[in-house]
């Protein structure tokens, strides 16, 4: 190639090897076998730097989308199953308020039946057999109390236990020297515990210490003779 037709060549290409492309197919440069070969050559090189450089970006972009798909399916199964978890808890917690106390009615409806039987009998009787009544409601509340027992509830102790804030309620003091003050001494209304919780605390009477005026009443007329002996003696 001479040097003015390379320098014709390097004029035409001013937007580089694509443009000579371009002129080559319009016909504008005349056939050579050596710039047909350097543009083929170019174009080769040009599609290989494209391919390398858009290959991983085109499969980097799948990829992310299918992540993206995955994640997007998790979620909607997520949300799908926090959707039915909430039905469920819905469910159970409107049954369980509902019907939670069921099996307490049940162990408790042998009690009822066996006081309209008592009812009934003593209605019957107008009356006369009382003791036998007696009887029967003794053994409603053994009954009652083996049902209440099934579910947890127990009767806290309280007479002869010293007083506890946590289960027990005063409702008065009487002064009792004979045992330790707080204790109790009275129940006026039984409390129960539900396994370890408080449905009731019992309602109690509690001892305190005499006051100092009562302790003293049976030694005053000891004092009296001691100051009237010291006094006849000074005499």
């Amino acid at each position: 190639m001479s040097p003015k037709k390379k320098i014709e060549i390097e004029t035409e290409d001013a937007e580089g090897w694509e443009g000579v492309a371009e002129a080559a197919a319009a016909g504008a440069l005349a056939p050579n076998p050596e710039l047909e070969a350097a543009l083929k050559e170019a174009e080769a090189s040009l599609e290989a730097r494209e391919k390398a450089t858009a290959a991983p970006e085109g499969s980097g972009a799948d990829e992310l989308a299918v992540q993206l798909k995955e994640t997007e399916d998790r979620l909607l199964r997520l949300l799908a199953d926090f959707e039915n978890f909430k039905r469920r808890a819905l469910k159970e917690r409107t049954d369980a308020n509902q019907y939670g106390h069921q099996n307490l009615v049940k162990d408790l409806l042998s009690t009822v039946d066996n006081l309209d039987r008592a009812i009934g009998h003593a209605r019957e009787s107008e009356g006369e057999d009382f003791e036998n009544l007696l009887q029967g409601v003794e053994l409603m509340q053994r009954e009652l109390m083996t049902a209440l027992g099934k579910h947890g509830v127990v009767r806290i102790e309280a007479v002869g236990k010293a007083f506890d804030p946590a289960v027990h309620e005063a409702m008065a003091q009487a002064p009792d020297g004979s045992v330790a003050p707080n204790t109790v001494i009275e129940e006026l209304q039984t409390g129960y515990m539900l396994r370890d919780r408080l449905l009731r605390p019992t309602r109690v009477i509690v001892t305190r210490a005499p006051d100092e005026a009562e302790g003293d009443e049976g030694k005053q007329p000891e004092e009296d003779d001691a100051s009237g002996d010291g006094g006849g003696s000074g005499e």
